[in-house]
């Protein structure tokens, strides 16, 4: 599972999907000239979502209409981050982990946390959100901090050990913690789309950390084929381990093992698994996913590294039209449908 804490923001990060076209490894848009599409043109917001740089790319008509639409996204993308952010100390989820139990949860909430059940049954629990105290324990490692006892950080782990009720979450065993990192980004992605889609937008590719797009772009067209061009390549380390894509109505979220590591060599993936408690060592070096939904797509890249090329298929066939993109070990590369 990826992790992140407000306590830890110094370790190395590197972020995979961008929708602006640069040399940056994981997903990134073909250059998109900000021209006109009849009376649309391309407008494009850039901020802050859940800790990391987020960027929306829009074609419309009306940039007045365009930029009140943005400031709506703002809006929301606050609402979500109170939530569901490990940096904000009144979120849902950092009371949560204060406190073991958080009276009248939000619906979203409760809604990302049944996404989370489906998605650790359907990775046969590869995919846990309780992994946070296995994370505390390697990051004041390597901050040369005093670390709790390792078995003792894996022992309050495991899913199974949080009851999930309208009227109050909990955990039912003592120094539990819980991140979203692994499927927040993606399900906040999906409500910012769904929010533009309720205001007439067709034509956009949301980036708030995970990628979902609908429509085209302007003046984009190859063969005949409509929707965003991107470019997946999943793990910086083997540039070669790449292939081009249409995105539309779909999602794609990319997971590397050396995406975020706890020591500077690179060495020691952030992504860990849940029942070793171990960083990963599945065969794996990156993913990424498509789904139709950007939830799914980032819970299951997040859990890819961990399951490994064989019980990843299993996974993808709980998920309608989900397939992977991954690049081994040893720099060989290839898809993984459902």
């Amino acid at each position: 599972m990826r992790q992140s804490s407000s306590k830890q923001g110094r370790l190395t990060r590197r972020r995979f999907l961008t929708i602006c076209a640069a040399a940056v490894p994981g997903l990134s848009l073909s250059t998109i000239a900000a021209q006109a599409l009849g009376t649309a043109r391309l407008h494009r917001w850039r901020g802050i979502a859940l800790g990391a740089g987020a960027e929306i790319n829009l074609v419309h008509h009306d940039a007045a209409q365009a930029q009140d639409l943005f400031a709506g996204i703002e809006t929301e993308i606050r609402r979500l981050e109170a939530i569901f952010s490990l940096y904000r100390p009144e979120s849902e989820l950092v009371r949560l982990n204060a406190h073991g139990r958080l009276p009248a949860p939000s619906p979203e909430l409760l809604d990302l946390l049944s996404l989370c059940r489906s998605m650790q049954a359907a990775t046969g629990g590869a995919f846990d959100p309780t992994v946070q105290p296995l994370w505390d324990h390697y990051a004041r490692r390597a901050a040369g901090a005093p670390a709790e006892d390792f078995e003792a950080a894996r022992q309050a782990c495991g899913f199974r050990h949080v009851s999930v009720q309208p009227e109050e979450i909990s955990f039912t065993r003592p120094g539990m913690a819980m991140t979203l990192n692994g499927i927040a980004q993606g399900f906040v992605t999906d409500r910012i789309t769904d929010f533009m889609a309720a205001h007439g937008c067709r034509d956009m590719v949301v980036d708030i950390g995970e990628i979902a797009a609908r429509g085209a772009a302007p003046g984009e067209t190859l063969g005949g084929d409509t929707g965003w061009p991107v470019t997946l390549c999943p793990d910086p380390n083997h540039p070669d381990g790449r292939t081009d894509i249409r995105l539309d109505r779909a999602a794609v979220a990319s997971s590397a093992r050396q995406g975020t590591t706890f020591d500077q060599a690179g060495t020691r993936s952030h992504i860990l698994d849940p029942v070793t408690g171990l960083p990963v060592d599945s065969g794996l070096a990156g993913a990424s996913v498509l789904a139709q939904s950007a939830a799914v797509a980032d819970g299951l890249s997040t859990a890819a590294l961990v399951c490994g090329e064989h019980r990843l298929a299993s996974a993808l066939d709980r998920f309608s039209a989900a397939r992977a993109f991954v690049v081994r070990d040893d720099g060989s590369c290839g898809w993984i449908e459902s």
